[in-house]
């Protein structure tokens, strides 16, 4: 695998108000969805969004990305997309369940947010064979079988320079392989994951 794990220097400290005030409502509006049962299938959880913001602040300002085209694998309610719009990233969410898409997009609206969300499957075409190699669970996040995303969008896998993730366990390996396949060489891949934190990673070429 061409990928290389990175040490990220966070600023941690307080958050900016406006981003404070952001957090603050999407959380919210997260609790309020999952309280209510607004969700047709199970297993929503949202990340820890203040140490991703500070890890993105980082990557942002130390320049570690190739370029600024932000994508979110999975976006929920796109908080962390939003979060990257406000640090000026050109950015974009795919997420399958349409529900979660339909909230994303309210409210990017009401914080003025220029993020593009669509409803559909991150997997690339060509990704299928991957998800069988290292996926064997049933979620249906990771079905390939749901409209591609990527048409609608105007984009491929390739044309971004930083990919997030918030990967379940069991899916950090398929995460990683099809970013591994499908993404620019220099792109960072930027995981979560509750036990581990914080993981940031480059694809370099294979040697």
């Amino acid at each position: 695998m061409a990928l290389v794990d990175l040490k990220v220097m966070t600023r941690e400290g307080r958050l900016p108000p406006e981003v404070d005030d952001f957090l603050e409502e999407a959380n919210a509006r997260v609790t309020d969805f999952i309280e209510n049962g607004k969700l047709t299938i199970t297993g929503f959880v949202p990340s820890d969004f203040d140490i991703v913001y500070h890890t993105l602040v980082a990557i942002a300002e130390d320049n570690i990305a190739p370029g600024n085209v932000f994508c979110e694998w999975g976006s929920g309610f796109g908080a962390i997309a939003m979060l990257a719009a406000m640090l000026e990233f050109q950015a974009y969410g795919i997420e399958i369940e349409r529900s979660l898409v339909e909230e994303a997009r309210v409210l990017a609206e009401d914080f003025d947010l220029p993020v593009d969300f669509v409803a559909g499957s991150f997997i690339p075409r060509g990704g299928e064979s991957i998800v069988e190699l290292h996926y064997t669970g049933e979620h249906s996040w990771l079905s390939s079988s749901a409209d591609d995303a990527y048409p609608q969008l105007g984009m491929g896998p390739g044309d971004f320079d930083v990919v997030y993730a918030f990967p379940w366990p069991g899916e950090e390996n398929v995460i990683a392989s099809l970013f591994d396949e499908f993404a620019s060489v220099g792109a960072i891949l930027l995981t979560y994951g509750q036990i581990e934190g914080v993981r940031v990673r480059r694809k370099v070429v294979k040697r």
